[in-house]
């Protein structure tokens, strides 16, 4: 059995309100993406899951939009009626956390150099 299969979460399980930042005029889009993630620390815990299910299944690639869309799929399984606004500019900052979290998975993902602080 793949050591990451034992990572794998229920999906459904903690699936909360997305909450939203306050967002101020000018802000750079690091500074929106950490007070997003503050208050939203289950999205990470399911990308990350989603990301160690591929890795069980034997996936050698994976986009981290495939991701974004299957937790909003799952977000609106989960829910009723709340919309679940996941901001696409976060992208590539929950790649690098997930990264940073699981050196291993380096090569599951494409990364670019960030274009903005």
């Amino acid at each position: 059995m793949p050591v990451y299969q034992q990572q794998v979460l229920d999906l459904d399980d903690g699936i909360q309100p997305v909450q939203q930042p306050a967002i101020h005029p000018g802000q750079p889009i690091q500074q929106r993406f950490e007070a997003f993630h503050a208050l939203n620390p289950w999205v990470l815990r399911h990308l990350e899951a989603l990301a160690a299910d591929c890795v069980a299944k034997g996936f050698r690639r994976v986009g981290i939009g495939m991701l974004f869309e299957l937790l909003r799929w799952r977000y609106g399984q989960a829910t009723q009626g709340d919309a679940f606004r996941l901001n696409n500019d976060y992208r590539s900052r929950y790649v690098r956390l997930l990264i940073e979290r699981h050196p291993e998975w380096v090569h599951l993902f494409e990364t670019r150099t960030l274009r903005a602080a």
